[in-house]
């Protein structure tokens, strides 16, 4: 039916800047939500950036001023621009999105891109 795909993800020196793409694709009524998540080896996975339907962002206080997300909705794409990367940033991130379908309301999961920071 409907799923996230991300794309983006890399080896970056520290310092440096990364784009991360999440596309929903499918028959999708509306996506209010949208956001990214990262998840460390041993470590929960957490709230990075999250943007409603209208445009209200929220940050994590560790990437404030560094990490900038928006969302295109005619392509019902969530981006989020990553710059001065720091080795604490490596993770897997995961888009997540709350979308309205033909099968009701739910929260989709992608599979997560690897960002990898190094020193």
């Amino acid at each position: 039916q409907v799923q996230l795909v991300e794309s983006g993800g890399d080896l970056v020196q520290a310092g440096g800047s990364l784009r991360l793409s999440c596309a929903a694709s499918g028959i999708i009524f509306s996506i209010n939500a949208m956001g990214w998540y990262r998840q460390a080896p041993g470590k929960q996975r957490e709230l990075v950036a999250s943007i409603t339907s209208g445009g209200t962002t929220n940050y994590a206080d560790s990437v404030k001023g560094r990490f900038t997300i928006s969302r295109d909705n005619t392509k019902n794409t969530v981006y989020l621009q990553m710059n001065s990367l720091k080795p604490e940033d490596t993770a897997v991130y995961y888009c997540n999105a709350a979308v309205q379908a033909f099968s009701g309301n739910m929260q989709l999961w992608g599979r997560g891109t690897q960002v990898t920071v190094s020193s």
